[in-house]
């Protein structure tokens, strides 16, 4: 699944990236623009299903079925992605420090991968099995430390 997200013109030049990286792949692939203010379209570009965008529901349906989750690495969907426990590989946005910090932290914690936009190829997904990917952990919450203070 690759899914889309953030600020142009950013968003498109990984579209177009994306799209052209994947247009003759062999596998099932869902791309989700991240565009909420354009009506719901779907259509096929090449071997790549597109759409539009996704309300919650749909979207949390189809990120379950992926296998890999190919998107920025912005701390909310970071999180969602681990709520899902999904495996994924990174590409931030250019220019959002936070995302390009979260992504390096990630990967030198064995989690997930990241590449940088203007470096991206399919070569990169080779490496996704070699990480464990996104899960939360509840058990790691230790809330009488976390209220101690109080």
């Amino acid at each position: 699944m690759l899914l889309l997200s953030g600020p142009e013109p950013q968003r498109s030049l990984l579209e177009e990236i994306l799209l052209e990286a994947f247009k003759d792949s062999d596998k099932r692939v869902l791309c989700v623009l991240g565009k909420p203010e354009s009506s719901q379209e779907r259509y096929t570009q090449g071997a790549v299903e597109v759409v539009t965008y996704m309300t919650s529901e749909e979207l949390e349906t189809a990120i379950n079925a992926s296998d890999v989750i190919i998107s920025r690495s912005g701390y909310t969907t970071i999180m969602d992605l681990a709520a899902l426990e999904k495996k994924a590989l990174f590409i931030p946005t250019p220019g959002q420090y936070e995302q390009e910090y979260l992504a390096k932290k990630l990967s030198a914690q064995g989690l997930v991968p990241y590449v940088t936009q203007d470096r991206f190829t399919l070569d990169a997904l080779g490496k996704v099995p070699l990480y464990s990917g996104l899960r939360m952990s509840h058990d790691q919450i230790r809330f009488s430390d976390l209220f101690a203070h109080f």
